[in-house]
């Protein structure tokens, strides 16, 4: 079921070449002939609508040789294709995760945050010196908000600064020092943060690092689980309470498809799964891994703090974009080329993660994954409870045996 995009003078009136048609169980649907497409809302409101009891007297419902279902009037002679119950049709009431979706994979972040005024709001944006993680800090600095640039290249955060300030003088935009293959410095940029008694809104978590070679960080830990996973679950431990404070907040986690092609379980889960040794250590196998590590820490993260205003949402930005995260590994630098054509750029990458941050659809709707603007199902482990919860065991048993005890924030 695909969702279109357009405006009507009415929200109950059909656009040109849709129909309106009721399945056997009841359920409206709505089909549109031009391309084929239909779908459970109404194009012009966004409703679902349910029939119920038996046909008018008189009426009778037959199928064509064709399979083509239509209604026979026998008091007054006449067919339609129409069922006659849908003048007298329900609304379903629709729940609070049953959206509609107004953006897809072509929209920009531009696009999408268009007539939001962030002015007072304070937003972090891990890795935003570079490719997506730039843009969206850039777009959300257009549109009012404070947005601190928490990246490890202070030169290149500086320009990239420098770059918006350009384009909108008066923008809000500072730049920290936050290395995520060091807690000892995830630990003085959460303190720094703290001491300058700013509020904060909205986290993203943007940074990452893809198709390195076995190395490991000042941590003893393997760099792709710290930098993509713990580093993140420990700045959000340490900023809990600011946030909480704050709320209404936002934590939008930039996880990946790649979350798919994993074998991470209840029952193998450990910090030598997470973390493993130079001897059992596979690049994209780390990547795929740690991009599930993020949507689970989403939905566990919005388990504990969504109560206290505080909603969490992972999303994955586009497919083989030509990015920063692609310069560790040749093959994929020249896929990335070769597929630039056909494939999201910057701001289109930019997209999901600012409409989870600024959509009002979300504003007390957590622990969901995104797509294209739109909200999918990730993969089985991604929604497995008992999996979540036990990452963030293993995590905080991980930090526990990495930092000081007076560094440790719990949630």
């Amino acid at each position: 079921m695909s969702a279109p995009m357009f405006d009507t003078d009415s929200e109950d009136e059909l656009p040109p070449g849709w129909e309106e048609r009721v399945t056997l169980e009841g359920k409206v649907f709505y089909a549109n002939h031009g391309t084929k497409a239909t779908q459970w809302e109404h194009p012009g409101s966004g409703k679902k609508k349910i029939v119920k009891g038996d046909l008018p007297f008189g009426w009778e419902r037959k199928v064509s040789n064709d399979g083509t279902v239509f209604y026979v009037d026998h008091i007054n002679s006449r067919t339609t294709f129409t069922d006659p119950r849908l003048a007298f049709a329900e609304e379903v009431k629709k729940s609070k995760y049953d959206f509609r979706q107004k953006f897809d994979g072509s929209s920009t972040a531009l696009q999408v945050i268009q007539g939001r005024d962030l002015s007072g709001k304070y937003a972090i944006v891990t890795g935003s010196n570079t490719g997506i993680g730039f843009e969206t800090a850039r777009t959300l600095a257009l549109h009012g908000a404070t947005v601190i640039l928490a990246c490890r290249n202070i030169t290149a955060a500086t320009e990239c600064k420098e770059a918006i300030l350009k384009e909108r003088p008066f923008a809000n935009v500072e730049v920290m020092n936050l290395d995520l293959a060091s807690l000892r410095s995830v630990y003085t940029f959460a303190e720094a943060y703290r001491s300058k008694q700013w509020p904060l809104h909205l986290l993203i978590l943007n940074a990452g690092v893809f198709g390195l070679p076995y190395t490991a960080t000042e941590d003893d830990l393997e760099t792709t689980f710290q930098v993509n996973h713990l580093s993140h679950f420990y700045l959000t431990k340490l900023l809990k309470d600011v946030l909480v404070s704050s709320q209404p907040g936002r934590v939008i986690v930039v996880s990946s498809e790649s979350h798919r092609a994993t074998d991470l379980t209840v029952e193998n889960i450990s910090m030598d799964k997470l973390s493993p040794g130079k001897a059992k250590y596979s690049d994209l196998w780390a990547y795929n891994q740690s991009k599930l590590c993020n949507i689970l820490f989403a939905v566990q993260l919005n388990k504990l703090l969504g109560p206290k205003g505080v909603v969490c949402n992972s999303l994955h930005p586009g497919n083989l974009m030509s990015s920063s995260l692609m310069r560790n590994w040749w093959l994929y630098k020249l896929l990335a080329f070769v597929a630039r054509p056909f494939t999201k750029n910057m701001q289109q990458g930019a997209a999901t993660t600012i409409y989870c941050a600024v959509s009002p659809d979300l504003g007390d709707c957590g622990g969901l994954y995104f797509n294209n603007c739109c909200r999918c199902e990730p993969s089985t482990a991604a929604q497995d409870s008992q999996l979540a919860q036990k990452l963030w065991d293993v995590s905080e048993q991980i930090l526990a045996s990495k930092t000081p005890t007076e560094e440790m924030k719990g949630i």
